[in-house]
Formats: structure tokens, C-alpha cells, sequence
């Protein structure tokens, strides 16, 4: 026979919220989750693996095997990195209209200062590596501009939002996410459009076509900004982690 004090605990521990915005923001958390998972992973995976072992292959073997890889590896790239960041600005904009609704404040600065600061942060830095100038070529160069770059969004980021109201979720989504765009924005605004036309060359390499003089220098930029973000990943995380298990810039 079956305790029902036993049966009881049971039903009590697997209750379901009864709230309906708790199941989304749950539902919303997992999907992010598994984006981020997927992303991320493809981006340990370009940098630690695939490309050392593209390196040790002769051009014929390359220009086979890079076109079907690199098609099917950047679809699930580009995609889960927009699936990661718009579901995740989607949870952070609830954790930002609780804490504004429970101040009686506004939480749009909070938002606003977030696309503006990080938006211009990933265009700085696309525009130095698409201008003539070949010093941001340089990965040292390049390197410290962009340690630069983000050091100064984050801090004008928590000096534009400290008004003594916003949570540590709120401030160190606010960083962690604001790496993710800028991390997005480098996937689309740089890396998918180089592959692009290395994907296409490395096709017609088949049928004899020599690849562009241009392609290096390509080769090159792109593998640059797939370092920028592989690094930028490990901030990024630390940032989303701090935001629920460690109160680092509570107020």
C-alpha cells in the first residue's frame, strides 16, 4: 500500500506554477539556452578544431571538403546566434520591467542605453576592420582595440544605469548580453559575409578556378574576428553566470 503522506510529497514537488508568465520565462530561458549552447559550441569548434585541421590539408582536399562543411556549419552558426541573443533580450527586457515596476521607475533607459551602447560598440569596431587601415589587421592591434572597445561600453553601461534600483541580473545581463550582440554583430556583419564568398571561391576551385588574390587577406579577417569573439565568449559567460549566482554589481 502506497503512502499517501509519501503521495502527497510527491504531488507537492512536481506542481506546476500556476502563473502563466513563470511558464514563459521558463520556456523562454530554455530555448536561449539551448541556442546559446549550440553557438557557442560551434564557435569552440571553429576555433580549437576546425581550423588547425583545415591548416593541415592540401588545397585539392580543402576546396571538397570546406564548401558542404562550412555551409552547413555556418546555417546553424548564424542562426542559433540570433535564436541566443533576441530570446535572451527577450527575457532580460521582463527582469528590467520588474525591477523598473517594483522602483515605480521607467525601465527604458535600461533598454535603450543597451541597444545604443552596443550597437555603436560593434560598428566601431566592423568599420576599423573594413577601412583600409592595415594596423587593425594585426591581431595585437586588433586585440587591444576591442578590450578597449568593451571595457568602455560596460562601464558607460552601468554608469548610465545606476540609479539604485536596477538588480544584478539586470546590470550583468546587461553586460554578458551586450557581448552577445556585439558578438552577433560580428557574426553577420563579418564572418557569414567573408565564408560567403570563401564558400563560393572554394566551389569553383573544383572546376579549376584560381581563388582571388583577395582571398587570404579575407581568410585572414575572418579568422581574426571568430579569435575576437572565441575570446569574448568567456567574459559573455561569466557575465550571464554572475547574473543569478553572484552578486557582483548589486547596488
Amino acid at each position: 500500500m502506497q503512502n499517501p503522506f509519501l503521495m502527497g510529497e510527491l504531488a507537492t514537488s512536481f506542481m506546476m506554477p500556476s502563473d502563466p508568465a513563470a511558464t514563459v520565462q521558463i520556456m523562454m530561458r530554455w530555448v536561449h539556452l539551448l541556442a546559446a549552447i549550440t553557438w557557442v559550441g560551434l564557435l569552440y569548434f571553429f576555433n580549437l578544431v576546425n581550423a588547425p585541421f583545415l591548416k593541415e590539408l592540401d588545397s585539392n582536399v580543402k576546396s571538397r571538403v570546406f564548401p558542404g562543411l562550412m555551409s552547413r556549419a555556418m546555417w546553424w552558426f548564424r542562426w542559433s546566434s540570433v535564436v541566443t541573443v533576441f530570446v535572451g533580450f527577450g527575457y532580460w527586457n521582463m527582469i528590467v520591467a520588474a525591477d523598473a515596476r517594483n522602483a515605480g521607475a521607467s525601465g527604458g533607459r535600461a533598454i535603450m542605453s543597451f541597444l545604443l551602447i552596443w550597437t555603436l560598440a560593434a560598428v566601431i569596431e566592423i568599420g576599423m576592420l573594413m577601412s583600409p587601415a592595415e594596423a587593425f589587421k594585426n591581431g595585437s592591434v586588433l586585440g587591444v582595440a576591442v578590450a578597449v572597445i568593451v571595457i568602455a561600453a560596460s562601464y558607460l553601461y552601468i554608469a548610465l544605469n545606476s540609479h539604485g534600483w536596477e538588480s544584478n541580473r539586470l546590470l550583468s545581463i546587461g553586460i554578458g548580453g551586450g557581448l552577445g550582440w556585439f558578438m552577433m554583430f560580428n557574426v553577420w556583419g563579418i564572418i557569414w559575409r567573408i565564408q560567403k564568398k570563401m564558400i563560393r571561391w572554394m566551389t569553383d576551385a573544383q572546376n579549376g578556378t584560381p581563388m582571388p588574390a583577395e582571398a587570404a587577406k579575407l581568410a585572414r579577417v575572418g579568422m581574426l574576428v571568430s579569435r575576437v569573439n572565441f575570446v569574448l565568449s568567456f567574459p559573455m559567460l561569466f557575465f550571464m553566470a554572475t547574473a543569478s549566482h553572484y552578486p557582483l554589481l548589486i547596488q
